[in-house]
């Protein structure tokens, strides 16, 4: 596809969206779920940053993050668990 037509598409999309609106409630829920998706991040890197003298290391990937950021700080325990006494 040409570039012409791909910008053309997006400005339309846009036109339209502020047109009509957007529906607030998908892009709220989206945007709760990307910042805990960040606050679970951001949990591990600490318990991995605090871990690291106990030998702790939990992989930073998207799976961890969402198990620690939508759980919390058991979800972060739990993970510490796992890796510490399942995965050997």
């Amino acid at each position: 596809m040409e570039p012409k037509v791909v910008i053309m598409i997006l400005l339309g999309l846009i036109i339209l969206l502020l047109l009509i609106g957007t529906p607030l409630k998908p892009i709220r829920l989206i945007g709760q779920g990307m910042i805990k998706l960040v606050i679970g991040t951001l949990f591990l890197f600490a318990a991995n940053a605090i871990g690291g003298s106990f030998d702790i290391h939990i992989p930073i990937n998207l799976l961890t993050s969402a198990i620690s950021g939508f759980l919390g700080i058991p979800g972060l325990i739990a993970l510490v668990v796992i890796e510490k006494y399942i995965i050997i």
